[in-house]
C-alpha cells in the first residue's frame, strides 16, 4: 500500500491526469491490481509505478507520471527500481505493453534497456495498438 501520507485515491486521480485510453484505473482497480499475488507498488511524489512478480518473470503493469513532473528522470527511476525489486524477487526477465501512440513512455523504455517483443492490434481501442517490449533482468557476468 502507499505511504500513509498518499492514498489509494491520490494515486487513482493522478492515474487520471495521466491516460485517457482506453480509460484511467479505478482506485478500487489499483488497490486490486496493488494486491495481486507478487505485486509491488512503488511510490514517489507525483509518481508511482505497480509492477509483479510470477516464478523468474516480472510485469511492469502500470507507471504514471504527473504531466508537469515529466522530463525529469523520475519516469526513469521508478523503471531502474521495478528491475532492482524485480531482481531481487528472483525475475530474470520483464515484460509490459505500451500504447502504440505513447511516443514518450516507448522512448524512456528502449531507454532503460527494454525493446519490442510484439504487437497487439486494438489493445486500448480501436486503433490504439499495445506493443509488448521485455528486458532481460539478470546482470552481466
Amino acid at each position: 500500500m502507499p505511504p500513509a501520507d498518499i492514498t489509494i485515491a491520490d494515486l487513482a486521480a493522478l492515474h487520471a491526469r495521466c491516460f485517457t485510453h482506453p480509460r484511467p484505473w479505478s482506485a478500487a482497480e489499483i488497490e486490486d491490481m496493488a494486491s495481486l499475488p507478487g505485486a509491488f507498488l512503488l511510490v514517489r511524489p507525483n509518481a508511482f509505478l505497480i509492477g509483479r512478480t510470477a516464478a523468474d518473470e516480472a510485469e511492469l503493469l502500470t507507471l504514471a507520471v504527473e504531466p508537469s513532473a515529466r522530463r525529469q528522470g523520475l519516469g526513469r527511476t521508478l523503471v531502474d527500481e521495478f528491475d532492482a525489486v524485480a531482481r531481487v524477487r528472483g525475475a530474470a526477465r520483464g515484460f509490459l505493453e505500451v500504447a502504440s501512440d505513447n511516443a514518450a513512455a516507448q522512448a524512456l523504455y528502449a531507454g532503460a534497456g527494454w525493446a519490442r517483443t510484439g504487437r497487439r492490434r486494438d489493445y486500448y481501442g480501436a486503433g490504439i495498438d499495445a506493443l509488448t517490449m521485455g528486458k532481460s533482468l539478470e546482470r552481466s557476468p
